[in-house]
């Protein structure tokens, strides 16, 4: 069964936005100074617009409760909710396994292709078709490496069987996607998968880190640093924006992406949004529409991990969108989902995203496609955050990313 590891520790809570220990917990949202303190790395560039970066701290006031859920589990990567309640998380090493809703956990499920889980490879991000109760199919993306030793991002779907001894096994399974070109390169893979409202799946996709795959995430012929939307079948809808255009891949639905591990659908507006890696600072929220160019490695906030410009170090150009927010220095985001439940009324609306490197759970209060406040959470698990979902039950589930990282539960309680 699960079991509480943690009070919401509201002195803690407050100690990381600022507040002495001692002091009371605030009975309603307010908003002060940003939740950064520190310098940032690219100190001569401005933001585009106020509010885009260092959003006031806004404190919430909620008082939770952290449940530990499941433990035990070597580098959690992505978590999916099925029909009734249990949970699909994969491993990076190449496993994927259940939770039941008594905390249990599965064996590791049987049928998975290879994955190569070299550095930052391996078994990444999972959905569930919508149609889950007719046709019991899971999505999930994977580093692959071809024959040659090169790599790239790979996406497969397989129907979830349960045996007659109760272990899971997949069956049926198809690569319906593969990322080209592949690269020499065991970095930046991407990998979050989102069904659109419209039943199409996007696809997330890094532009694989070296300096050759990064000069393509803008180039029309190929699927580095892109963001690409399929049928579930793997086959293109006839309504993506490049369709029929000569030598522009069909995949493209979006481009000028550096590494994409976050990505949910808005549930106010039905829109993708993503948020992606920058280099030092850079960390990009998007809202994500067909067609657009979202600048990398032209325009970028922050700047290259020697200390120098990306490029001619410019952060706007005419034809290149501008990020919804952007940190500097990065969080390292991975895993975003919009909260809509009903166990936080203060949080509703709210847009959550794990951090790695920053080592907590970051919220964001949003006014329509703009953020007006950050807050940020379970500063004191010193964890990094690989993933969160919300789930059916209301509650906030996140993934921490270790060699024994577990799956956490938040819950309304003091």
């Amino acid at each position: 069964m699960p079991r509480i590891v943690a009070v919401a520790a509201t002195a803690a809570l407050l100690a990381a936005c600022g507040a002495p220990s001692g002091e009371a917990q605030p009975r309603s949202p307010q908003a002060s100074a940003s939740v950064e303190s520190r310098p940032p790395n690219a100190a001569r560039q401005s933001p585009a617009f106020a509010g885009q970066t260092r959003a006031p701290r806004a404190v919430s006031g909620v008082a939770f409760r952290t449940v530990t859920v499941a433990e035990g589990l070597e580098h959690p990567w992505g978590m999916a909710f099925l029909p009734d309640g249990r949970l699909l998380v994969s491993e990076r090493p190449g496993r994927l396994r259940i939770v039941g809703v008594d905390g249990a956990l599965s064996a590791p499920i049987a049928g998975l292709p290879a994955v190569d889980a070299r550095d930052q490879g391996g078994l990444l991000g999972l959905t569930v078709d919508p149609a889950f109760a007719d046709n019991s199919l899971v999505y999930w993306s994977f580093a692959e490496r071809g024959a040659d030793g090169l790599t790239n991002t790979a996406v497969a779907r397989g129907k979830l069987i349960t045996g007659s001894s109760g272990a899971y096994r997949l069956e049926g399974v198809q690569v319906i996607f593969r990322q080209k070109p592949s690269m020499d390169s065991t970095k930046h893979y991407g990998g979050r998968l989102v069904f659109g409202r419209d039943g199409m799946l996007f696809v997330t996709l890094g532009e694989r880190s070296i300096v050759a795959g990064r000069m393509q995430a803008q180039r029309m012929d190929g699927l580095l640093g892109k963001v690409a939307r399929i049928r579930p079948d793997g086959t293109v809808p006839p309504d993506n924006p490049f369709v029929g255009k000569p030598g522009v891949r069909p995949e493209i639905f979006s481009l000028g992406h550096r590494n994409i591990q976050a990505a949910a659908i808005n549930p106010r507006t039905g829109e993708l949004w993503e948020v992606e890696h920058g280099a030092r600072g850079g960390d990009e929220v998007n809202v994500v529409r067909a067609g657009r160019d979202y600048g990398w490695p032209t325009i970028t906030y922050g700047e290259d991990y020697s200390g120098q410009p990306i490029g001619q170090g410019i952060t706007a150009k005419a034809g290149m969108e501008q990020p919804v927010y952007y940190w500097d220095p990065v969080i390292a985001p991975s895993g975003m989902t919009f909260y809509e439940g009903d166990l936080f009324p203060a949080w509703k609306g709210s847009l959550f995203v794990g951090g790695l490197a920053g080592q907590h759970l970051v919220r964001l209060t949003l006014d329509g496609d703009r953020v007006s406040g950050e807050e940020r959470l379970l500063v004191e698990l010193g964890e990094r955050i690989r993933d969160v979902v919300q789930g059916p039950d209301g509650a906030l589930y996140v993934a921490t990313d270790a060699d024994k990282g577990r799956i956490l539960k938040l819950v309304p309680g003091a």
